[in-house]
């Protein structure tokens, strides 16, 4: 094949090309076709950046602040049981209190003093 009658490195000839582009709406519509193929090759990458800089942070951020919040309230009713317990054993550590519980709880009674101990009556037959 000689030099001159190639085809480009596109595969498709020039001069075919401006006598099949006679009709305007076939032009229009070509057109339209790459304006589509451009918007969509555009269009796609850029909303698969968005939801990887802004969508898949912001699900990271809102997971984090319920895991904050949830680990705050539980902190919250630590802080109350602690508070409860720092009470009950200021209170145990009293004398009053420690008598009380031996004297209610294991029967025990002061030198001197006579303990004594309530039985249930025995049921009728």
């Amino acid at each position: 094949m000689p030099e001159d009658r190639r085809r480009p490195a596109g595969g498709r000839d020039r001069a075919a090309e401006r006598t099949r582009a006679v009709d305007p709406e076939v032009d229009r519509l070509r057109r339209r076709r790459r304006i589509r193929r451009v918007l969509w090759v555009v269009a796609v990458p850029t909303v698969l950046a968005f939801l990887v800089v802004f969508v898949y942070p912001t699900r990271t951020w809102l997971q984090q602040r319920r895991q904050l919040d949830a680990t705050e309230q539980q902190l919250t009713v630590l802080q109350r049981d602690t508070a409860l317990l720092r009470h009950q054993n200021e209170r145990l550590g009293s004398d009053a209190e420690v008598e009380r519980r031996a004297r209610e709880d294991y029967g025990m009674a002061r030198p001197g003093e006579t303990a004594y101990v309530l039985v249930p009556a025995q049921p009728l037959p």
